[in-house]
């Protein structure tokens, strides 16, 4: 452990339900006039979209519609939205959605005043400090689903199509003005979507606490999220109109992001070619994966989730917690094995292989080789839980 470290939590979040109504307040107060309202397809011809739009409309704020993106959103997507923006010479975003439609948003914000190509500001490469910083557009997020907490990000997670990879677009001011967490957006949600983001938000707490970072902020909030996760899935799978269960399952997804400042790992830097290459819902298929890379990595958390286990009311033990894990995903309906995603084997070796160079990779508590990433897929393909 390096006992240095730079801690930040700056994102103003308006959370409860019924507070889209404040959706214009929020807007101006960003500076906007005349915003793009950025959301994927699907969920551009549901009443919430529309009321959302009409909300703003009905307030004297011009806004436009802008929906061409995928579920894995590819850099075709950003440039036909940066397109859109300055065709309406629009002055800010409103990001509206799941995690495309809120990576998008926020990229489109970013890049519409800048003169470079989008990959060259990717994460890995350290170049977001090239960008004109004056030219990144204001951005308000709307989370409509509880999971990837993009919502109160500082990246985006976008699919390079020539390299089958996922990359990260980073900038400090692509950061919200402000979130408008409304747990009443995602009522509607199908129960896959509401148990694959779930999942998704569980993963980046389970990470973000494995990795050996110093950040206890982060540890806390981790654990939190955990507990949020566990007791209310259930509660809202089985009753999806549950609008406490599903406040407490947004909450977790920003805790979630908040938390993974620490670090990720073997999950996500997994999921990661696993959903350029299959297209398969991410948070899902990080939700296939969790078990398996939890006990590979045992041997470094063993003590930090029987902890766990015992502040969600569980035995004080590592083997508690993952039983409990195994038996949320049961409950919930979450995939026990890859297959089950019409994942394939003949992509082993290059999903391996992209793995160890993901930016997650290094993070995981224990050393993410080739070796280890083929064996935690052997074993996430046969449904086998035990030390990889």
């Amino acid at each position: 452990m390096h006992f240095q470290a730079n801690w930040s939590f700056p994102t103003e979040v308006r959370f409860g339900a019924g507070r889209i109504v404040e959706l214009p307040e929020v807007v101006r107060s960003a500076g906007m006039k005349n915003p793009l309202f950025v959301t994927d397809k699907a969920l551009s011809q549901l009443p919430i979209s529309t009321r959302a739009m009409d909300i703003l409309k009905s307030a004297g704020l011009k806004t436009a519609l802008f929906c061409e993106i995928r579920p894995n959103p590819i850099l075709q997507n950003v440039e036909d939205g940066v397109s859109a923006f300055k065709a309406g010479a629009h002055d800010g975003v409103v990001a509206f959605g799941g995690g495309s439609a809120l990576d998008v948003g926020k990229t489109i914000a970013f890049m519409a005043g800048q003169k470079g190509n989008l990959w060259d500001y990717d994460f890995l490469e350290g170049l977001w400090d090239k960008a004109d910083a004056s030219a990144i557009a204001p951005i308000v997020t709307v989370p409509t689903t509880a999971g990837t907490g993009s919502e109160i990000g500082r990246g985006a997670m976008i699919t390079d199509l020539q390299s089958h990879t996922k990359r990260v677009v980073f900038h400090p001011l692509m950061r919200a003005k402000t979130v408008v967490a409304d747990p009443e957006l995602s009522v509607g949600l199908p129960r896959t979507l509401t148990v694959g983001t779930a999942m998704d938000a569980l993963a980046h707490c389970i990470e973000s606490l494995s990795t050996t970072y110093y950040h206890p902020m982060c540890d806390a909030i981790a654990v939190e999220g955990i507990r949020l996760i566990f007791e209310n899935l259930p509660k809202v799978y089985s009753n999806p109109d549950d609008i406490e269960g599903r406040g407490h399952l947004m909450s977790a997804a920003a805790m979630g992001a908040v938390a993974f400042q620490k670090g990720m790992g073997a999950v996500h830097a997994l999921s990661h070619p696993v959903g350029s290459l299959f297209d398969t819902h991410h948070g899902m298929t990080n939700g296939v994966f969790l078990p398996y890379v939890l006990q590979a990595n045992r041997s470094a958390v063993e003590d930090k989730f029987a902890r766990v286990a015992a502040y969600i009311g569980l035995d004080r033990s590592f083997d508690a917690f993952l039983k409990a894990l195994l038996e949320l995903r049961k409950t919930t309906g979450v995939p026990h094995t890859l297959s089950e995603l019409k994942v394939t084997v003949d992509k082993r070796d290059e999903i391996a292989e992209m793995a160890v160079i993901d930016s997650c990779g290094p993070e995981n508590p224990v050393p993410f080789t080739k070796e280890l990433a083929l064996n935690i897929f052997d074993n996430a393909m046969t449904g086998t839980v035990r030390d990889a």
